[in-house]
């Protein structure tokens, strides 16, 4: 059966009105998408921002009246009804669509990322099976994929690692596929723990995967002074710059920080976090991206 789409590009100051009266009509899916590529980061916590040019996508059953409400639209906009344009929705298999958007990638000269129902393309290669799903993360984005190649190119036999803010646990599998010997990975948020323990069953190394909250970490890990030969924390500027003491606690001496998740004019305020006990590598970018790395010195770094 074919739908019935109609887009609007509202004001902001429209959105509310038009969402209701959409509601009200019967529209199956109400989205609203960024008309103007304008990201948002870091929104303060319990905000609900909205971009200044927004698209707005109505979803409606083929047999509706779409005249109908174009015109109770219109009546309630009056001279100010936002533009829009009605499209039909061919039927299709949306699942097998969304499915075929997702082809291998390979980070690094080891790595593979694969979706589990495509084959390899290097049988010989460390491939990781991961299904986009529950937690973000699936390579994609430039922060994961600057992470990924760090790791790619590092001799983790036998290393301890931690992925703090773990999300599907794309980079705690990826470390653990490439040899390291255990890997926590924490996180806030029980959906991302529930997808990252899929994706480690899905590879076969559930039994070398401990998921955490960051309470249990802090518990089992930061008290019982255990320490990591790495962490990564592909986060946000904030959380990174908030959770700097926390994380310096996780690591020994000489061992290794990974930080991603921050923009290129966010990166000094994140190092002026670290550099006292950290040794900081040059930035490492992708667009907009930044990855900051250092090791863990045997005696306190001042600020530069």
């Amino acid at each position: 059966m074919p739908w019935i789409i109609i887009k609007f590009a509202p004001s902001p100051d429209q959105l509310p009105l038009l969402e209701t009266l959409l509601s009200n009509a019967g529209a199956g899916a109400i989205t609203f998408e960024d008309n103007a590529d304008q990201p948002l980061y870091e929104p303060p916590r319990g905000s609900m921002p909205i971009w200044e040019s927004t698209r707005l996508s109505a979803l409606f059953e083929s047999d509706v009246n779409i005249e109908n409400i174009t015109a109770l639209i219109r009546s309630q906009f009056a001279n100010n009804t936002p533009q829009y344009r009605v499209e039909i929705l061919e039927d299709k298999d949306w699942v097998r669509e969304w499915m075929e958007a997702f082809h291998p990638i390979q980070f690094g000269d080891r790595l593979w990322v694969c979706p589990s129902w495509r084959k390899p393309p290097d049988k010989d290669a460390i491939n990781m099976l991961l299904d986009p799903g529950l937690a973000f993360g699936t390579g994609t984005h430039p922060t994961t994929a600057l992470c990924l190649k760090w790791l790619d190119a590092q001799p983790l036999e036998g290393k301890t690692v931690v992925d703090y803010g773990s999300g599907s646990g794309i980079l705690a599998v990826a470390a653990k596929l490439l040899g390291a010997a255990t890997v926590w990975a924490v996180d806030n948020d029980p959906q991302a723990l529930i997808a990252t323990k899929a994706n480690a069953e899905r590879n076969h190394i559930s039994e070398h995967i401990l998921v955490a909250s960051p309470e249990e970490f802090e518990e089992e890990f930061i008290r019982k002074k255990q320490k990591a030969d790495i962490l990564l924390a592909n986060i946000l500027a904030g959380p990174l710059i908030l959770l700097a003491a926390t994380l310096e606690k996780s690591l020994k001496l000489q061992s290794k920080l990974i930080l991603s998740g921050i923009l290129q004019e966010q990166a000094e305020e994140v190092i002026s976090h670290y550099e006292r006990w950290f040794n900081i590598d040059p930035i490492v970018s992708d667009g907009d991206w930044v990855r900051i790395t250092g090791m863990r010195t045997t005696t306190e770094v001042m600020n530069k």
